[in-house]
């Protein structure tokens, strides 16, 4: 198995990311091929013991930096670690691409050097969860601020196939993401895909709201990408301000620091259940290969769950599971417009 790691790509790179490189080969005994400028990635792995690790450097000359536009560099820059990479995946040397980078150039990159899946309509960007009963799937997170009912429906179905493939959920309930529980509710987007839902033969439980997301009443939840990230970014902000504000309210009264101290294991708990890099990265599904997006700020633990999350995803073979599921959930639409 060989997972390629753009080097280059994140806020910390590439020292962060070429730790979290290592530590996945030596814990999950992949061959990582560390993609990007040779002279910055070398000195990076000297300080690690990497004897016994597949840790090969591809060199690439150029980065797509974060604040450039997506489309214009995945075109001009040809010998960017993103390219390079994507290209070792789709000329079959190499079975998945993982970048803490530019999630807007990895899109335009992997849409214009891997293509979408065959039948795919538009990829989207989904990833774990946080919920009371686990974790859930949420997919779009970004990559479609404008969809149509067929979107959403090959959302669902990439998402379903996720669940149940990586995160190991059986047969999992898919939700539509509304203002509203009621079959009625929600603008004209979600009440043109109710019924494509309804006919896919997915485990539809209908209509949840903003506050059913965290409650886990729905393991895989579908929605456009514009509120896919309104969600995301609300959650991680509403997160961190809870965990900020119990410890300043601790700190400021001594019998509570008392009960704190015993009570440091629940804490612990509740920070790693909230905690992205637990989680690894975002999958980019619909497009012909395995694309794995890690978060900017990513540290060296969120690189090393981005690389697990690859590796589960080809164990798993979910390309050719969605391949399967979009055929057989666009026989059912066909169905229901019928």
């Amino acid at each position: 198995m060989r997972i390629v790691l753009d080097a280059m790509g994140g806020d910390y790179a590439p020292a962060a990311v070429v730790d979290g490189g290592v530590q996945a080969a030596r814990e999950f005994g992949v061959e990582v091929v560390l993609a990007g400028r040779r002279e910055a990635i070398e000195p990076e792995l000297a300080k690690h013991d990497t004897a016994g690790l597949q840790l090969p450097i591809v060199h690439a000359s150029q980065v797509i930096e974060m604040d450039e536009h997506p489309a214009l560099v995945a075109k001009a820059k040809r010998d960017s670690s993103m390219v390079v990479g994507m290209q070792l995946v789709r000329q079959g040397e190499a079975d998945a691409f993982v970048t803490m980078g530019n999630s807007g150039g990895a899109l335009a990159v992997a849409l214009f050097h891997l293509g979408r899946l065959k039948g795919i309509k538009r990829p989207a960007l989904s990833s774990v969860f946080p919920t009371v009963k686990g974790p859930a799937f949420l997919i779009d997170l970004g990559a479609n601020a404008d969809c149509k009912p067929e979107y959403l429906l090959q959302f669902a179905v990439m998402g379903s196939v996720y669940a149940e493939r990586v995160l190991g959920i059986a047969n999992p309930r898919v939700g539509l993401v509304s203002n509203g529980e009621e079959e009625g509710k929600g603008n004209s987007l979600v009440q043109e895909t109710t019924p494509l839902l309804k006919a896919s033969g997915l485990n539809f439980v209908g209509n949840v709201e903003g506050k059913d997301v965290p409650a886990g009443l729905a393991d895989v939840i579908v929605t456009d990408g514009f509120t896919g990230n309104v969600i995301v970014k609300i959650s991680e902000g509403v997160a961190a301000m809870i965990l900020e504000v119990l410890e300043r309210e601790i700190k400021a009264r001594p019998v509570a620091m008392a009960g704190a101290l015993l009570a440091k294991p629940a804490f612990r708990a509740v920070k790693r259940a909230l905690d992205y890099s637990e989680y690894g990265g975002a999958a980019l599904l619909g497009v012909n290969g395995i694309v794995i997006v890690g978060h900017g700020r990513s540290n060296a633990k969120a690189v090393k769950s981005a690389l697990r999350v690859a590796k589960v995803a080809i164990e798993s073979k979910v390309l050719d599971a969605i391949r399967s599921g979009v055929q057989a959930a666009g026989g059912a639409a066909e169905e229901e417009g019928n």
